[in-house]
C-alpha cells in the first residue's frame, strides 16, 4: 500500500525531469543527424577551437588542482591562524560570473591595465595564458572546497600507527595517502576539467582570437543563428561532461561517510606553517586583486584616461536598465531557490526514504543534470521550447537554472536524509502518526541547515550564471550577468565592473544572511 501511494509522486517527478532534462537533450542531439557532421568537424575553425579548448583545459586544470591541493592541505593539516577568513576569501570567486574573472584580468593586465602601467609590464594577457589564468580563478574555489572536504574527513589512525611502527613519511604518503586520495582526486580533476572546457565566459572576455569550442558555439548560434552547427559543437562538449559524470559515479560512494574518523593532531611547526600561510596569502592576494579591480574601475571617470573619482558610472548603469536587470536576476534566483528546494527535497525523499522500482531511475535522472553543460542546456531549450508559451518569458530562465543546478542540492538532501534514523516512518506508522507529520515535525527540522544551504546554493549560482541563460533571455527578461559582456562590447568597462560588483554584493548578502540565521538558530539549539 505504501509503495502504491508513492508511485504517483515518483511518476510526477520523473515526468518533470524527463520533460525538463532529457527531452531537450534528445531534441538537440536529433539536430545533429540533420547536418553534415563530417564537414563541420573537419573544418579548420572547428579543429583549432577543439585543440585550443583541450590545451587550455588541461593546463588550467593542472594549475588549479595543484593550487587547490596546497591551499586545502594548508587549511586542513597545519596550524596556521585565520583559517576561517582564508577559506571565505579563497571562495569569493564562486560569487561572480566566470566572465567577470576575465574582465578583472583585463583591468589589471590588459594593454592599459592598472598593473601593466604601474609595473611597466610587456606582453599581452589576451589569448592562451589569459584564458588559463581566468579559468584557474574560476575553477580554483570548487577544487579547493572539494579537496578540503576530502582531507577534513581522512582518519589519522593509520598515520599514527605507521609512525609508531617507524614507517618513514614518504612511505606513508605512498601507502596511505595515495590510496585514500586517488579516487576523489580523479573525480575532482575531471570536475575541474569539465568546468573549464565548457565555460565560455572567460575566453569570450579575454580570449581575443584564441577561440575555444564554447565561444565558437556561442558565435554560431547568437551571431549566425546556425543551430545545426551549434548542436554538433554542443554534442562534442557533452563528451567530457558525461565522462566526468560517469567517473564521478564510479569513483564516489555517496553513502560512505566516515562518522568515526579521528582528526589529525596539528603539531606546531614554524617553517611548515609559515610556508602554508604564504601559499594561502598569495592565493588570497590574487583573488582579492581581481575582485578589487571591480571596485577601482567602478569609481573612476574614464578608465584608463581619467582615473579621478566619480559616481557617474553607477547612475549611467541604472539609466541603461541595470536596476531592472538586477531585479530580473533576483526574481529568477528567488524562484529557482524556492522551487528547487521543494523539488529536490521531494525527489531525495522518494529515492532515499521510500525506495521502490522507480527510485533508481529517479536517482540517476536527478544526477544526470550534472553532465549537461549550461551552454548546451540553453541551446537545447531553444530547440525544444521555441514557439511555446514559456519561451521568451521569465519562466524559461527559471526552468533552465533549476535544471542546471538541480543535482547538487538534490545530493545535499539525499546525503542528509541518509544520516537521519531510517526507522522513523516505521515507528510513526506503528504509533498511528502519518508520514507527512513525521516529515513536518521531525525530518524538516533536522534538515533545516541543509535546506538553507540548498537555497543559498541555488540563489547564488542563478545570480551569476551566463551559460544556461545566454540563448534564452530577451530584453525584458535579461539577467544582469549578461549585461557584463554587453557593457564591455560597448567600451563601458566601468559599468561592466559595477554590474559584477552588484552580483557579488547580492551574493555576499545572501551568504551572510544564511550564516547569521544558522548561527542564531544554533545558539537557540535548533540547528
Amino acid at each position: 500500500m505504501r509503495k502504491r501511494s508513492q508511485a504517483p509522486f515518483e511518476m510526477l517527478i520523473l515526468l518533470f525531469l524527463f520533460w525538463a532534462v532529457l527531452l531537450p537533450l534528445i531534441r538537440l542531439l536529433s539536430l545533429v543527424g540533420k547536418v553534415d557532421v563530417w564537414m563541420i568537424v573537419r573544418n579548420p575553425q572547428f579543429i583549432n577551437a577543439a585543440k585550443n579548448s583541450m590545451r587550455v583545459a588541461t593546463v588550467a586544470t593542472i594549475i588549479s588542482v595543484a593550487l587547490a591541493f596546497g591551499a586545502a592541505w594548508s587549511v586542513a593539516r597545519t596550524g596556521i591562524r585565520f583559517k576561517g577568513i582564508l577559506m571565505v576569501l579563497m571562495s569569493v570567486p564562486m560569487l561572480v560570473p566566470s566572465i567577470s574573472h576575465g574582465m578583472g584580468l583585463v583591468i589589471l593586465f590588459g594593454s592599459n591595465g592598472v598593473l601593466t602601467n604601474l609595473l611597466g609590464l610587456n606582453g599581452s594577457i589576451y589569448g592562451f595564458w589569459g584564458i588559463v589564468a581566468g579559468s584557474v580563478l574560476y575553477s580554483f574555489p570548487v577544487a579547493f572546497l572539494m579537496l578540503l572536504d576530502v582531507l577534513k574527513y581522512e582518519d589519522s589512525s593509520p598515520y599514527e600507527a605507521a609512525t609508531v611502527l617507524g614507517i618513514p613519511k614518504l612511505r606513508q604518503l605512498v601507502s596511505i595517502s595515495y590510496p585514500y586520495l586517488r579516487k576523489p582526486l580523479i573525480s575532482i580533476v575531471f570536475v575541474t576539467f569539465t568546468m573549464i572546457i565548457t565555460d565560455y565566459g572567460v575566453p569570450l572576455m579575454i580570449g581575443g582570437r584564441y577561440t575555444t569550442l564554447p565561444v565558437l558555439m556561442y558565435q554560431e548560434v547568437i551571431g549566425l543563428l546556425d543551430f545545426g552547427k551549434g548542436s554538433v559543437i554542443g554534442a562534442f562538449l557533452l563528451i567530457p561532461a558525461f565522462a566526468s559524470f560517469s567517473i564521478d559515479l564510479l569513483t564516489k560512494d555517496w553513502g560512505n561517510v566516515a562518522f568515526g574518523h579521528r582528526s589529525f593532531e596539528l603539531k606546531k611547526s614554524r617553517i611548515r606553517d609559515t610556508i602554508s600561510l604564504l601559499w594561502c596569502g598569495v592565493i588570497v592576494l590574487l583573488v582579492c586583486s581581481v575582485v578589487g579591480s571591480f571596485v577601482l574601475i567602478t569609481f573612476v571617470r574614464r578608465y584608463p584616461v581619467d582615473m579621478s573619482f566619480t559616481l557617474r558610472n553607477i547612475g549611467r548603469t541604472f539609466q541603461m536598465g541595470g536596476g531592472r536587470y538586477l531585479l530580473n536576476s533576483i526574481r529568477i534566483s528567488f524562484l529557482v531557490s524556492t522551487i528547487g528546494v521543494v523539488v529536490a527535497f521531494v525527489a531525495a525523499y522518494l529515492t532515499m526514504r521510500m525506495p521502490s522500482t522507480l527510485s533508481g531511475v529517479l536517482h540517476l535522472i536527478s544526477l544526470s543534470a550534472l553532465a549537461i553543460p549550461g551552454i548546451v542546456l540553453g541551446l537545447s531549450y531553444v530547440v525544444t521550447f521555441k514557439g511555446t508559451v514559456i519561451y521568451g518569458k521569465l519562466g524559461i530562465l527559471v526552468l533552465a537554472n533549476l535544471v542546471h543546478f538541480f543535482s547538487s542540492p538534490y545530493l545535499m538532501m539525499y546525503n542528509a536524509l541518509g544520516k537521519i534514523n531510517q526507522n522513523l516512518e516505521a515507528v510513526g506508522a506503528t504509533l498511528g502518526v502519518s508520514r507527512i507529520r513525521i516529515i513536518l515535525d521531525v525530518i524538516l527540522p533536522q534538515s533545516r541547515a541543509t535546506l538553507l544551504e540548498m537555497g543559498s546554493y541555488l540563489f547564488v549560482n542563478s545570480m551569476m550564471t551566463i551559460s544556461a541563460v545566454s540563448f534564452l533571455s530577451t530584453t525584458a527578461t535579461k539577467p544582469i550577468s549578461l549585461m557584463i559582456n554587453q557593457f564591455e562590447a560597448q567600451m563601458m568597462l566601468e559599468s561592466a565592473a559595477f554590474a559584477s560588483l552588484l552580483i557579488l554584493t547580492t551574493n555576499v548578502i545572501i551568504k551572510l544572511s544564511v550564516y547569521a540565521f544558522k548561527r542564531h538558530m544554533s545558539k537557540k539549539g535548533v540547528l
